[in-house]
């Protein structure tokens, strides 16, 4: 039997919706039974950071894209998280994308920086959308510090002794990003390897980790209320083995093509506010505050997130139909 592989490629984005849905819900099930932490960083506006975590949006903005975003988490707390990033991103001739992308990312007494490289390919679908499959390589360089952790009056703590090393952590993973003007469907795992985070046969405070195989899926619409407000709401779910499912829940207003205001829910930890500023078609500034819901909110000043976005684009026209994604 022949299969009609253009009618198979043209799925009405509702059917896509759907299907989307579908997956987190199953994902959900399945890789949420125990206990482990996160441990890839969390961002406020992911939505402007997607590449960091899928390679498949490589290219998607069809112009040189730069993005800096330094997140500060917990400020005010000793040794709090912070996290400090840099995505380079183009398309190449017609179908293909390359990207690169630097993290550098503190929790004490541990440090982590990771360079990574991105290559996809947009497969057109129809005539307003695309599907982008991409691939990311690169590695981590981690870096363990547990001597440097006070232990009061104990002047050799054995849980402790010898538990410093650093570890080259080489790793790969793939993403696909189906767009259109108005939406957005995201899934990836951007870190397939899970390498041993231990120092050879020493367990760190009696435990022996490794790094986590982390799915991300992630999902938006821009709805036009008006000739000068739009909405977008967005979703970013974040699964891990063995872990508690974290969900992103933002609602956005853009007003006049220039200001965009708005809020977010991270489901049973936090919640907070974005306000970003697009200056021109280059430029566009954003800043992120987050303030948790459990007892931490007590010992802390909430996390802020600054973005700065610049990207290559010249053209004096108007664009017909902007993406805000």
């Amino acid at each position: 039997m022949k299969v009609n592989i253009r009618r198979q490629l043209s799925l009405k984005q509702s059917d896509l919706i759907k299907l989307a849905v579908i997956c987190c819900a199953l994902l959900a099930g399945s890789l949420t039974q125990n206990a482990r932490a996160q441990q890839d960083p969390m961002y406020t506006q992911y939505m402007f950071n997607t590449l960091a975590y899928n390679p498949g949006y490589a290219g998607t903005r069809e112009v040189l894209s730069i993005m800096a975003l330094s997140r500060h988490q917990w400020v005010g707390f000793d040794g709090a998280p912070s996290t400090q990033t840099l995505t380079a991103h183009s398309s190449v001739g017609k179908n293909i994308g390359l990207g690169f992308s630097l993290m550098h990312d503190r929790l004490d007494p541990t440090r982590q920086t990771g360079v990574y490289f991105d290559y996809a390919y947009r497969l057109k679908i129809n005539d307003k959308s695309k599907l982008s499959l991409g691939i990311k390589g690169g590695f981590n360089f981690y870096q363990n510090n547990f001597s440097s952790l006070s232990t009061g009056n104990v002047a050799d703590d054995p849980a402790l002794s010898g538990s410093d090393y650093n570890k080259f952590l080489p790793n790969f993973g793939f993403g696909l990003f189906y767009y259109s003007d108005k939406f957005y469907f995201g899934a990836s795992v951007p870190k397939l390897l899970e390498n041993k985070l231990d120092n050879g046969d020493i367990e760190v405070l009696g435990t022996s980790g490794k790094e986590a195989r982390h799915y991300f899926f992630t999902s938006g619409y821009v709805f036009d209320l008006n000739d000068n407000v739009k909405f977008k709401p967005s979703v970013l779910a974040r699964l891990t083995q063995a872990a508690p499912m974290s969900l992103d829940i933002n609602m956005n207003f853009l007003l006049r093509d220039k200001l965009w205001v708005g809020g977010f829910y991270r489901i049973e930890s936090s919640f907070g506010a974005i306000v970003q500023y697009q200056f021109n078609q280059q430029f566009k500034v954003g800043y992120g505050y987050d303030m948790t819901t459990n007892e931490l909110s007590n010992y802390n000043n909430g996390t802020h997130e600054i973005m700065l976005l610049y990207e290559f684009n010249f053209t004096k026209e108007k664009v017909q139909h902007p993406r805000h994604f």
